[in-house]
């Protein structure tokens, strides 16, 4: 059995434990929140987890929110719209971790993320 690393090596969300997505993968997993009806969404952040710096008092965690790229796309219908987006958010922000969120606007809640850019992976 092996033991994960933790140091130097933090994860994000479930998706993060496999091996970097692919540009057709992250097509197909925003294909998929499409069919479900999910709104996509994007944000970016430069440290990508939460941490203390600002403040001590329980509760309190700076990067808790990420910085939306944008509006979420409500009228989105095909992926490669949100694949350009994906590509313009890292043209502008290359050393910046990017995640795509899909919300259920129904249930009013997010369903599903997973990181499309991670500045610490020569990979992605």
């Amino acid at each position: 059995m092996k033991t994960w690393n933790p140091i130097n090596n933090k994860k994000f969300e479930t998706l993060s434990y496999l091996p970097p997505l692919s540009y057709e993968s992250i097509a197909k997993e925003i294909d998929y929140m499409l069919q479900k009806g999910w709104i996509p969404c994007l944000e970016f952040d430069e440290v990508g987890f939460m941490h203390r710096e600002n403040s001590r008092i329980p509760g309190y965690y700076d990067g808790r929110y990420w910085t939306l790229w944008k509006l979420p796309m409500f009228a989105c219908n095909d992926s490669s719209q949100v694949l350009n987006e994906i590509d313009e958010c890292k043209k502008t922000y290359p050393n910046a971790y990017i995640r795509c969120l899909a919300f259920n606007n129904v249930e009013q809640g997010q369903c599903m993320a997973f990181l499309v850019q991670n500045p610490s992976s020569t990979s992605t």
